[in-house]
Parts: C-alpha cells; sequence; structure tokens
C-alpha cells in the first residue's frame, strides 16, 4: 500500500511542528520552574529547603523549613501546562486549564477554626471538607467573582475575604482555607511570573499577623 505524497507531506508538518514545539515548550517550562523557584525563595529565604522534581517539564514540590514569623514550615507544588507536547496541549486547556501553585504554610500557632472560600464553579468534583456539615455556609463576592464561605465563625472569612483581596489578581486564587486538624494555611491560585514575589510576601504576612488570635 502506497502512500500518497500529500499525506507523506503532512505527517512531516506535524512531524516538524511537534518537534519545534516540545523544544519550545520545554525551555519555557523549565524558565518558568527557574523563575518561581528562585523568585519564591528569594523571599522566604528558609533555614533548610528540600525539592522534588515532579517528572518531565511539568513542575516541583518544595518544602522550606522556616522557625521564624509565625511560619515553620513553607510548602509549595508548581505545576504547569505541557508546552513542549503540541498533541496534549489543547486537552489540557480544557482539563488543566492554567498553571498552578498550591500553597501549604504550616504556622507556628495552632490555627483554631475551620474556614474556606472557594470560587464557585472551579472545581468539576469539589473537594471533600471535613466536617462540612457542622460549617455554616454563604455566598459572597470577592474582588467581583462569587465564592462559597464555610465557616465556624465569620471573622475567619472576613480575613481570608481580605487576604484574596490585596493579592495582585484576586480572581487567580481559587481555594483557600484554615484547616485546624492538620495546622494548615492552604491556598490554590493560578501564578503570574511578574507578581509572584508580591504575593509570597502577603501570604507570609497574613501568617505572621492574622493567624496569632
Amino acid at each position: 500500500m502506497q502512500v500518497s505524497s500529500t499525506l507523506l507531506f503532512a505527517l512531516m508538518v506535524v512531524a516538524a511542528l511537534t518537534s519545534i514545539q516540545f523544544y519550545k515548550g520545554r525551555k519555557l517550562n523549565l524558565q518558568l520552574m527557574q523563575h518561581y523557584l528562585r523568585s519564591i525563595e528569594e523571599v522566604v529565604k528558609p533555614k533548610d529547603k528540600d525539592y522534588v522534581w515532579l517528572g518531565g517539564y511539568i513542575g516541583f514540590r518544595a518544602s522550606y523549613k522556616l522557625d521564624r514569623d509565625n511560619v515553620r514550615k513553607f510548602e509549595y507544588t508548581l505545576t504547569l501546562l505541557p508546552r513542549q507536547s503540541l498533541l496534549y496541549f489543547p486537552i489540557a486547556l480544557l482539563t488543566s486549564r492554567h498553571d498552578k501553585i498550591y500553597f501549604v504554610i504550616r504556622p507556628q500557632n495552632q490555627i483554631k477554626r475551620e474556614a474556606h472560600l472557594i470560587q464557585k464553579g472551579y472545581y468539576r468534583m469539589r473537594p471533600n471538607i471535613e466536617n462540612e456539615d457542622f460549617l455554616q455556609k454563604e455566598i459572597i463576592e470577592v474582588a467581583g467573582k462569587q465564592y462559597e464561605a464555610l465557616y465556624e465563625k465569620k471573622r475567619d472569612i472576613i480575613k481570608l475575604k481580605e487576604l484574596v483581596e490585596s493579592l495582585s489578581k484576586p480572581h487567580n486564587v481559587k481555594h483557600v482555607s484554615l484547616t485546624p486538624k492538620t495546622n494548615v494555611f492552604y491556598l490554590l491560585m493560578k501564578p503570574e511570573p511578574e507578581t509572584i514575589e508580591r504575593d509570597v510576601e502577603k501570604l507570609i504576612r497574613f501568617v505572621k499577623e492574622k493567624l496569632k488570635d
């Protein structure tokens, strides 16, 4: 069976584009990883640090020990869109939608009450929240976006709302929470390279100043 010259040419074009996209996408993702790593580490200034490569060019997990500013550990996971893959990238835009950064900050003080702000419509399957039945619920507006608020005391939601509104692009925050059982302050957002340092500074300041009561 002979392959037509048109089909052969099309396959060669796809192969060439795939190769070009691989090298360009890989380079961009590596540059993004290096930028986020340097920028966040410069703000956090850890006493000790550990990194886990997530494989390929999709990101990494970082764990920093601080023991200052009411922060015991500062952890984050960066996951990037597969820009190196011409064929999978459009699918990832539909499923993952954007780059993500997950912050997990473990304060020295004990978090006393549970509170969540979750951007409406973001999760296809909302994460399971322990003791949700015992939390108060309402929909609030934060910087023009609707968020589901779950909380024990309203003042915790007010603090989280003020934090989100203080960030460079509030609508990039998809989920922020306080969890006493694990003693974790958590924030999921779409990161922006040009504003990541300012936003991390605000997260550190929030834990230092707002989680002491």
